[in-house]
Formats: structure tokens, sequence, C-alpha cells
């Protein structure tokens, strides 16, 4: 799917954590219960710059993870609400992000993939801990596009990492992911809800 290239001033994002049941086929995981966070004239999430690595007609995938990856798995998963609150259904998030060694795949799409929000909000991608590369702490990129609504670029960033991120001129405490440590089998969950500016 294509998408224009205009970045829109967003004011601070809520931190948030995940809604509702596993709805992709990789995982029958509940979600997180709501975030007590969200209230009523909450403010929208940042937008951030798109970088020199997006590339437009991603895969719909929710599991990007690749055979033999040496990263560590990770979710992420969360809510796109509107600034009252109110789940919006339907939104595309497309996500793109480094590799384990900090490396784009310029040329594919590997770690690059579109899901589409459930009827409650809910999105959730199954993925891996990216590396950093000289100049950026770790970090996801992604698109968030509700039905006929303008494009949320942003970025959103890792709690552990908070040297690297205190030496990232782009790094925004207010895009941090909630990070809950997996298990031996359970994946690590990384939760952010999105907060679009749509009342």
């Amino acid at each position: 799917m294509d998408f224009d290239k205009r970045l829109t001033r967003r004011a601070l994002a809520r931190l948030g954590l995940g809604l509702g049941i596993g709805a992709y086929a990789f995982s029958k995981k509940s979600y997180a219960a709501p975030t007590p966070e969200c209230r009523d004239g909450d403010e929208v999430t940042e937008s951030q710059i798109e970088g020199p690595f997006f590339k437009p007609r991603s895969p719909e995938r929710a599991d990007l993870v690749e055979r033999g990856t040496r990263g560590q798995i990770y979710q992420l998963e969360g809510t796109v609400l509107t600034r009252s609150c109110r789940p919006v259904p339907g939104v595309l998030l497309d996500l793109w992000h480094a590799d384990e060694g900090g490396d784009y795949d310029n040329s594919g799409f590997t770690y690059r993939g579109h899901v589409f929000a459930d009827g409650a909000g809910r999105y959730r991608f199954r993925t891996i801990l990216p590396g950093p590369y000289p100049g950026r702490t770790r970090h996801y990129h992604l698109k968030v596009q509700a039905p006929r609504g303008r494009i949320l670029t942003t970025q959103l960033y890792f709690p552990q990492d908070a040297v690297a991120n205190d030496y990232d001129g782009f790094f925004d405490p207010a895009l941090l992911m909630r990070v809950t440590p997996g298990t031996t089998s359970t994946p690590t969950v990384a939760a952010f809800d999105f907060v679009l500016n749509i009342a």
C-alpha cells in the first residue's frame, strides 16, 4: 500500500498496554487489560522522521520473524485509540526495522510488514529486537493510518537502552514502549497504544 510522505507535528504520546484477545494466528495469548492511562482528551502520539529506509507495499503479515534469526523474539502489541479513548478499527499499521545486526533490508522485505487493527482497534506483530547502528539507538519505525485518515509516521523506543537513548537525537521518552520480559515459553512483549488526532 502506498503512503504519502507528509509529516505532521504530534504532541506527546501516552504509554500504553495492549487490549483484548489474541487476534493473530501465531499466538492465542490474550492481550493485557485496558490501559489505565487513557482518558478523555489524551494527547496524540508524536510524529517522527520517516528515515531513509521506508519501502512502500510491504507484505500484509503479522509474523516478521526470519528463519534462523539470532535475534530475541519480541511481540509488539497495543491498541489504536482516539483522543477520547475510543478504539479505532481497521487502522493500517506498517512496521519496519533493522535486523539483529543493525542493518535494513533495502532489496527485499525482511523485517517489514503491515497489519490492520481488529474491530476493537488492537494490533499485534511478532518480530525481533532490532540491533542499534551508529548514531541510533534501537527502535521500530511505524506508519499508522486510520481508514481515510492522515498518516502518522513515528518511531518506538526501548526502555532498557537508557544510555543509548540519551545519545540519540531523535529519542523521545513519550515514545517508549512498556516492555514485559518473556519466559522460556513466552516472548518478550513490547506494548504501545497509539492515540490518533481523532475526536
